[in-house]
């Protein structure tokens, strides 16, 4: 993720317009075999998180019921997981196959403005969709469901993504190489006054302010299931229980995600010289990356709705079904290679 190099975000060699030369990077960068791990790793990220976001986009198209006003928020988080895999995740690890960086410092601009932007859509959208579940539990509105407010989130989530990500294309900090030099994000070892505020910035309101907006938001929520359960033993506890459960869960993936990502790089900003190894600025980075995966298993496969059941069971049945077709046509077509494999099991 990080190096700790001095220069290293700005040691670019533009001389053919497109190379990228990092020699602090390269004399400090992992070995071969580490780069065969970081490929591999990076590899199951950019499939599964793909395949899992793209299974909950299916889902969406394919049944009406999930289309609800909140689920939009859930619809939001894997479309830009999605599109962190397919233009983020590829880049990384194809750079990993060859140990370097391959797209020149254009294309590193390009990797670090769109990963940034897209994970901060996910974070915003998760923090709003925490702010949803505690206001549905705990304000009573008698106006029905309604697309405007969730649509709007969704539109919120972008602009205020964009409005952090795209000063470093204009000069406010910008993006460069990181870590073992096959990977691009803001510039954290830049030492200068304005990109040292735009750091604070970007971690006080796309970090910090988020993780305790989620705090408040979950923890006045399980405080009012557990006034809920005093009054109601039975129903309310099953129900104190599971929100309990889903709501230490998606706060643990979320710190255990985001927070090394984040405490690396303030220590590679505003730390010592040489405090970040190579390998310890992969791992949170890693970490990071995987949020794209858990994402959608913590919101669509841990969510208890009848429907989502119903789907999967659908699926499942339809799976089945279509094997055991596919085994009665091909026997009725080839019947001989059934009487070949009873003639060699009674030989």
């Amino acid at each position: 993720m990080f190096s700790s190099q001095a220069g290293l975000n700005h040691s670019f060699n533009l001389s053919d317009g497109q190379g990228l030369v990092d020699a602090p990077a390269a004399r400090h960068s992992l070995s071969p075999a580490g780069f065969v791990v970081l490929s591999v790793v990076l590899g199951f990220i950019m499939t599964f998180g793909f395949l899992n976001n793209f299974v909950v986009l299916l889902l969406f198209c394919k049944f009406k019921k999930l289309r609800t006003p909140v689920n939009m928020l859930l619809l939001n988080i894997s479309v830009s997981d999605m599109l962190v895999c397919l233009f983020g995740t590829t880049l990384s690890f194809a750079s990993s196959i060859r140990g370097r960086w391959l797209l020149g410092r254009s294309g590193c601009s390009w990797y670090g403005f769109i990963n940034s932007c897209f994970g901060i859509v996910s974070l915003i959208s998760l923090v709003i969709l925490s702010y949803d579940r505690y206001s549905t539990l705990t304000v009573y509105n008698k106006r029905g469901p309604s697309y405007r407010k969730p649509l709007l989130a969704v539109g919120g989530s972008w602009l205020y993504s964009l409005f952090w990500t795209v000063p470093p294309l204009l000069g406010w900090s910008s993006y460069g190489i990181e870590g073992a030099g096959t990977s691009c994000s803001v510039s954290w070892t830049a030492q200068s006054a304005q990109s040292h505020a735009y750091i604070i910035c970007l971690f006080t309101f796309c970090l910090g302010i988020p993780i305790l907006v989620m705090i408040y938001c979950y923890g006045r929520l399980l405080w009012a299931v557990k006034q809920v359960g005093k009054v109601r033993k039975s129903a309310a506890r099953k129900r104190e229980y599971h929100i309990l459960f889903m709501v230490l869960t998606t706060a643990a993936c979320y710190l255990l995600c985001w927070m090394p990502y984040g405490v690396v790089a303030m220590m590679a900003t505003f730390g010592p010289p040489n405090i970040i190894s190579p390998v310890a600025s992969v791992v949170p980075s890693l970490l990071a990356k995987s949020s794209t995966v858990i994402n959608p298993l913590i919101y669509i496969l841990m969510n208890k709705q009848t429907e989502t059941k119903q789907i999967w069971r659908y699926y499942r049945f339809k799976f089945l079904f279509y094997n055991h077709l596919h085994s009665e046509l091909w026997t009725e077509t080839y019947p001989c290679d059934e009487l070949h494999t009873e003639t060699t099991l009674q030989q």
